[in-house]
C-alpha cells in the first residue's frame, strides 16, 4: 500500500472530505445521502481512491475509484470496517452488496441470508441467523394453523390489538414479532412489554422479539427513514426483507399466514405490503386488514404520539389499551409537557 493513506472520513464537519466522498459515490452512481456514522477512506495523494461506512453493524457506501480496481483497495477498506467492529464489541455484522461480490464477501466469511436480482443480503459473525432460528423453534407451538404479525407498536394500541384480534379469529396460533430496532419514540424493550401486557388476556399467543432479521435497520433501514425514505431503494430492502421471512423465518414455526394492516399513511409500509405480496405468492397467504378507526380516523402509534407529545392525555388514552396507558404512567415514559395532563 505504499502511497496510499487510510484516514477517517468526518463528513459532518470536514468539507473537503465530505465533497470528496460525494464524488465518488455520484461517479458510482450510489446515494450521497445514505445515514452513516462512521466513514473511512483511501487516499493517494489528494485523491479520494477508496471509501466505505458503517451504519451500526452494516457495512455499506462500499467505493473503490475506477481508476483504481487492480489495487485490491476493497480489501483494504472492509477490513478496516471490520476492525472497527471488533473495537466496538459488534460481532455480528451485515452487508448489502451486489450479486457479483458474492464470492469475495464469502471468502471473507460471510453468509447469504437472501438476494434478488440486484442485490445481496450477508451476514458475518456471531450470534448468527441460525442462532435466531433455534430460537424461534424452542418456541413453536402445535398448531394446525399459525399465523404471525410483525409489529414496531410505537406504542401499542387498540387498532394493535384489533388487528392481533383479527388474525386470532383466522388462525389457531398467533406468533407476535416485535421490531427489536432501537430507533423509535418508546425504547425496543418498553415496546416489547407493552405488547406483552396488551395481549396476556388473550390465548395462543407467542410475543417475540424479531432481532435483526424482520424490519430492522440491517434488512430493512428504509423503514425508519418514513417520508424521507427513497421509495425504490425501499422496495428492493422490502423484498429482501419479504425473502427472509418466506424463506426461513414461516418455516421455522409453520407459518402459513402473515397478517398486516391497511396502510393508508406511510407509503414505505404500503411498499412493504407489496414486496410482502409478491415475493409470498402462492406459498403464503397474506391478510391486509382494514384498520380501526375512531372519530373518523385510523388509530395509528404516529396520532399517539403525536397527542403523547403535546402533552394532551385526552387525545390519546382512548387510543390505547388500559394496559398501554398503565404501563406509560408507571415507567414514567410520559414527555414534561404531557404530565401536565393527567387523570386520576
Amino acid at each position: 500500500m505504499d502511497g496510499y493513506v487510510t484516514r477517517r472520513l468526518w463528513l459532518d464537519r470536514d468539507p473537503q472530505a465530505l465533497k470528496d466522498w460525494q464524488a465518488l459515490m455520484q461517479a458510482a452512481k450510489l446515494s450521497d445521502q445514505e445515514t452513516v456514522d462512521y466513514t473511512i477512506g483511501i487516499y493517494d495523494g489528494a485523491r479520494l481512491a477508496a471509501t466505505g461506512s458503517l451504519d451500526g453493524k452494516i457495512l455499506k457506501c462500499l467505493v473503490v475509484c475506477a481508476a483504481y480496481q487492480s489495487e485490491n483497495l476493497l480489501t483494504q477498506v472492509v477490513m478496516a470496517l471490520l476492525e472497527r467492529l471488533d473495537q466496538e464489541g459488534l460481532t455480528n455484522r451485515f452487508v448489502y452488496t451486489k450479486p457479483k461480490n458474492l464470492p469475495y464477501f464469502k471468502a471473507l466469511g460471510f453468509r447469504l441470508l437472501a438476494q434478488t436480482e440486484a442485490l445481496l443480503f450477508m451476514e458475518q459473525g456471531f450470534p448468527s441467523f441460525q442462532d435466531y432460528l433455534s430460537y424461534l423453534t424452542q418456541h413453536k407451538v402445535d398448531s394446525s394453523q399459525n399465523g404471525a404479525i410483525v409489529m414496531n407498536a410505537n406504542p401499542f394500541t387498540l387498532g394493535h390489538r384489533y388487528l392481533v384480534e383479527q388474525a386470532l379469529s383466522a388462525c389457531d396460533h398467533l406468533y407476535i414479532f416485535v421490531v427489536s430496532e432501537d430507533r423509535s419514540y418508546f425504547s425496543a424493550q418498553d415496546r416489547f412489554k407493552m405488547v406483552q401486557a396488551g395481549v396476556a388476556d388473550l390465548a395462543n399467543v407467542t410475543v417475540l422479539p424479531s432481532r435483526d432479521y424482520m424490519v430492522s435497520q440491517a434488512i430493512f433501514p428504509s423503514y425508519f427513514l418514513k417520508e424521507r425514505a427513497d421509495l425504490a431503494v425501499a422496495q428492493v430492502q422490502a423484498e429482501l426483507d419479504a425473502q427472509v421471512f418466506k424463506q426461513f423465518i414461516a418455516p421455522s414455526l409453520e407459518i402459513a399466514i402473515r397478517f398486516v394492516g391497511e396502510e393508508p399513511l406511510s407509503p414505505v409500509t404500503q411498499v412493504y405490503n407489496q414486496a410482502l405480496a409478491q415475493a409470498f405468492g402462492q406459498d403464503l397467504d397474506l391478510k391486509i386488514i382494514p384498520r380501526l378507526e375512531k372519530d373518523g380516523q385510523v388509530i395509528s402509534a404516529t396520532r399517539v404520539r403525536a397527542a403523547i407529545q403535546a402533552g394532551k392525555l385526552a387525545d390519546w388514552v382512548n387510543l390505547v389499551p388500559q394496559s398501554t396507558y398503565h404501563y406509560i404512567q408507571s415507567q414514567d415514559l410520559l414527555g414534561q409537557d404531557a404530565q401536565r395532563e393527567k387523570v386520576e
